[in-house]
């Protein structure tokens, strides 16, 4: 991934990094269900907490945001508006014990861990927007979702089509008389 802008512990050491950028829609891939089609906003600062000892990073800011999706049943367009802030916390991956995975508590969820000299800014706003969205996306509530045999959009009609399935898997055990 392409970096719009690096904020580096060596640059930390000498002042607090202060920025205004527009992240590029192909900079935040999102996954396959989200979709970023205008520049996202972001501002904020980088500091450097500790000049001598853990080296850890508190980057801050705000993130705005048009995030574009699909209802997971009926298949409508739909968009997500962003307009949020952020304050985080990162630490150098030595911390870590085994230098793997760790669990963390809830309380923890704003920490986050770097390797090498400092980290990526388009990376810290990925992971930013990734948390925000939802698990699943509904255009509403009650969305009824598509026919899965004629695919009707079952909230603006109505079909006639057949709903029962019978497993085919089962056919074996249906052909065994129970009776005596």
């Amino acid at each position: 991934m392409e970096r719009t802008l690096f904020i580096d512990t060596a640059s930390l050491e000498q002042k607090p990094f202060h920025f205004e950028t527009l992240i590029r829609p192909g900079l935040l891939d999102l996954s396959e269900r989200w979709s970023v089609d205008k520049e996202v906003e972001t501002e904020g600062s980088a500091e450097l907490l500790d000049r001598e000892g853990v080296r850890s990073i508190r980057v801050r800011g705000q993130i705005k945001a048009s995030i574009e999706y699909a209802c997971d049943l009926c298949l409508k367009e739909l968009q997500l508006d962003f307009d949020s802030k952020f304050d985080l916390f990162f630490y150098p991956m030595e911390m870590l014990e085994d230098g793997g995975e760790a669990a963390i508590s809830r309380d923890e969820t704003e920490v986050g861990f770097y390797d090498g000299d400092g980290i990526g800014l388009a990376d810290v706003i990925r992971e930013q927007l990734l948390l925000w969205l939802p698990v699943r996306s509904l255009c509403s509530p009650d969305c009824k979702g598509l026919c899965p045999i004629c695919g009707i959009d079952r909230n603006s009609g109505r079909c006639d089509c057949r709903q029962e399935f019978e497993d085919p898997r089962w056919d074996g055990l249906r052909q065994i008389s129970l009776k005596q």
